[in-house]
């Protein structure tokens, strides 16, 4: 259930009412807005009486959320969450743009795309350093080097880091580095590393699974929202259809959905929702259009050398003429960039 206090409530009664909650033997969740405080509480509704909690000081409605994810549900935060990453804010008027190679190949490849991704106005640096690959024969990245390589890209050009973590034997490692920890689509609902991601409070970019619902989307946010760790942001990267004319299908219907269901900024990534870069333009077009909170690119200088999904990496000259496009979708929407 949802307990709405009202605009006012001092820390008192605020602090009152989560006694109340706690003496139930449940964990209360707090949002704070700007105008008033929500708690998010989750159980069994049948032990906590309704009117005693409508009764206490503070207190202006008791809600029910029907929802089977309750954390993630736009009644937990009407208003919308904005996330912030090192001090770029996910989930405003701006629109972030997440650019940077697939993979981390080399220390001097990446410090060019991370130079030529800043100067076209990228907002965060992207780039893999354990990568989860179908084949054991292909490339699995650079793992801890890596991660270093990161982080002098990160010193060169002051974007923060986005990369993904596989595992919870390398969290201790990942989140050393990282400023937006990524759980990619086919860990989607590996639950274990949800909740050791949640046992954090550094943000989590959550990939939708190839074949998953946005049901079950939200309820893998939930997981990692029940641990404590609100500062979620929601990726939608394609899902496998019958269509094979593109690796994915980009389901763009997704984004405005999941804004009515949920308070969670949504990111769209363009370049696993195509698998073609003459495709990924157009896409983060739509996709700010649709109301997009970000859009995650792959940039490339030689695609054709690229270790990891090259075919869908467009080249710095191309993700600057992007962005440009992106500039005026983005303030045709009242958005900006």
């Amino acid at each position: 259930m949802i307990i709405v206090l009202k605009p006012h409530a001092t820390q008192e009664e605020i602090d009152h009412v989560l006694e109340k909650i706690e003496s139930f033997g449940f964990t209360p969740h707090v949002s704070r807005g700007v105008e008033r405080t929500i708690i998010g509480v989750i159980g069994d509704e049948r032990i906590i009486q309704e009117k005693p909690l409508e009764a206490l000081p503070g207190v202006e409605q008791v809600l029910p959320v029907l929802k089977p994810y309750k954390l993630a549900s736009r009644e937990f935060n009407p208003q919308g969450s904005v996330i912030e990453v090192s001090g770029v804010r996910v989930g405003e008027r701006k629109v972030v743009v997440i650019a940077g190679p697939c993979a981390v190949e080399s220390r001097e490849r990446l410090l060019q795309v991370a130079k030529e991704v800043k100067a076209a106005g990228a907002h965060l640096l992207r780039g893999g350093a354990f990568k989860p690959r179908t084949s054991p024969y292909s490339f699995q990245g650079l793992g801890a080097e890596g991660l270093r390589y990161l982080l002098e890209a990160k010193q060169e050009t002051g974007l923060p880091i986005v990369t993904e973590l596989m595992d919870t034997r390398e969290a201790d490692l990942v989140l050393e580095y990282a400023d937006l920890i990524q759980i990619g689509a086919r860990n989607m609902q590996n639950f274990r590393l949800l909740k050791e991601v949640g046992g954090h409070r550094k943000p989590v970019m959550l990939k939708r699974g190839m074949s998953a619902t946005i049901k079950e989307l939200l309820l893998a946010a939930e997981y990692i929202m029940s641990e404590g760790n609100y500062h979620v942001i929601l990726c939608e990267r394609g899902i496998r259809t019958f269509e094979d004319s593109t690796r994915n299908t980009l389901d763009l219907s997704a984004i405005p959905l999941i804004k009515q269901l949920s308070h969670l900024p949504v990111v769209v990534d363009p370049s696993h929702g195509t698998g073609k870069w003459d495709l990924v333009s157009p896409m983060a077009l739509a996709a700010v259009a649709a109301g997009a909170d970000g859009v995650m690119v792959e940039v490339h200088p030689r695609p054709e050398e690229a270790l990891s999904d090259g075919p869908q990496a467009l080249l710095p000259d191309l993700f600057a003429k992007m962005m440009e496009s992106l500039r005026r979708v983005a303030e045709a929407v009242g958005r900006s960039l």
